[in-house]
């Protein structure tokens, strides 16, 4: 389409859908599909489900009490056996990489560090069916999302995962992160209306034809439509005695304050990304180039991704220059329940601050995020994302 042609200019559309290969048309048998491999080249999108379940845990058609990366899987499990710990340690790794390929726009030919300690490309991971984890062939053709209009809400499935043991401050800030790997990876961000307000479905998971009762979004942040009652039968019956015991908690109900301070949070995750131009790379070659993956291998620590983004030096071979205030940008995700100490020897001597947005941020864990340059040491504190970044002057 041109504006010569047909008035619109068609480079400026975006065109992505959810690109599932199932139904009567799974395997192409009705020919061709818009399915997520055969996708690849296109530039059109497609929804990333694999950080999806890896980040919050299962899937849509899973134990609803099945975890994942920022969940507890291994670290704090819930009642659902999910395996000996042996097993769950092994499960969470995988999980980790499936993470990572996700902030890398799930690219097929990224290359990376697996937890096998292997340098593998990202096509070569593959899913439980035996399909590769990572299908796109550049950036553009990637939406990384925790929740859309389908199933749970994030605060919801969240409040389902997580172990009975968990606070309601620490579940908030589990959104917290959930929207920070997002807002942070490469690719198109999708955020499902209320990701930055704790919405509730009240646990519904089909609330197509619930009414306003279950759907409710308060932009006063009264609110968030938590325990309003059970949720329809029909979808979600088989959940009730699950339901009952958290809806019936009064412990773990956001207050306002809970809510303005996720407000906040994505508010800050956006300014982020938006103060770089290493946070949304173009080209696939870019990532490879500039996007590594450090915390990797057997040795790594669990529940921890951290990834620097380097950017180059005007007049100077190699990387081109992007960023006219960064050199360097660092991510440290910290899904662990407790601090985070690490030393990244990759790093030592890097002139790097706590990103000026997180050093004054409304949320008072995030300011305490430190690095010592002479030891290469960062500490994190529990359930965090920090970034940190090496300004140029």
């Amino acid at each position: 389409m041109t504006i010569e042609k047909d008035g619109v200019d068609g480079s400026k559309i975006y065109l992505y859908g959810e690109g599932w290969d199932f139904g009567e048309v799974s395997k192409n048998s009705r020919g061709l599909n818009a399915s997520q491999h055969n996708l690849a080249g296109t530039g059109i999108g497609s929804f990333n489900d694999r950080i999806r379940d890896t980040a919050i845990g299962g899937s849509p058609f899973g134990d609803p009490l099945q975890q994942g990366f920022l969940t507890g899987l291994s670290l704090q499990p819930n009642a659902l056996f999910q395996g000996g710990q042996e097993a769950m340690r092994h499960a969470l790794a995988s999980t980790t990489d499936w993470v990572r390929l996700g902030l890398a726009a799930n690219l097929k030919y990224y290359v990376f560090t697996s937890h096998t300690g292997h340098e593998i490309k990202g096509g070569e991971v593959l899913t439980h069916d035996n399909a590769p984890v990572a299908y796109a062939s550049s950036p553009e053709e990637l939406v990384n999302y925790v929740s859309a209009h389908d199933n749970e809400s994030l605060f919801d499935i969240i409040m389902l995962k997580c172990a009975p043991e968990v606070s309601l401050e620490e579940r908030c800030r589990i959104n917290h992160v959930a929207t920070s790997i997002v807002a942070l990876a490469q690719g198109i961000p999708f955020f499902h209306a209320g990701d930055d307000m704790l919405r509730s479905k009240s646990l519904d998971r089909d609330s197509y034809n619930s009414g306003d009762w279950f759907n409710r979004l308060d932009f006063s942040y009264e609110t968030n439509n938590w325990a309003v009652g059970l949720p329809p039968k029909n979808k979600n019956g088989f959940k009730w005695s699950i339901m009952c015991e958290l809806l019936g908690d009064p412990s773990l109900k956001p207050t306002k304050t809970h809510i303005l301070a996720a407000v906040e949070n994505l508010k800050e995750l956006l300014q982020i990304r938006f103060s770089s131009p290493l946070f949304h790379l173009t080209t696939a070659n870019a990532i490879q180039a500039r996007l590594r993956f450090h915390n990797t291998g057997p040795g790594s620590i669990p529940g921890v991704i951290i990834y620097s983004i380097e950017d180059g030096t005007e007049g100077k071979p190699g990387l081109m220059q992007l960023d006219f205030k960064f050199r360097q940008v660092v991510v440290l995700i910290n899904a662990r329940p407790t601090k985070l100490v690490t030393e990244i020897d990759t790093l030592r001597h890097l002139s790097l601050t706590l990103h000026s947005i997180q050093a004054v941020s409304h949320d008072k864990s995030v300011r305490k995020s430190s690095f010592d340059p002479t030891t290469a040491t960062f500490e994190i504190p529990p359930r965090t994302t920090s970034v940190f970044v090496e300004p140029r002057c």
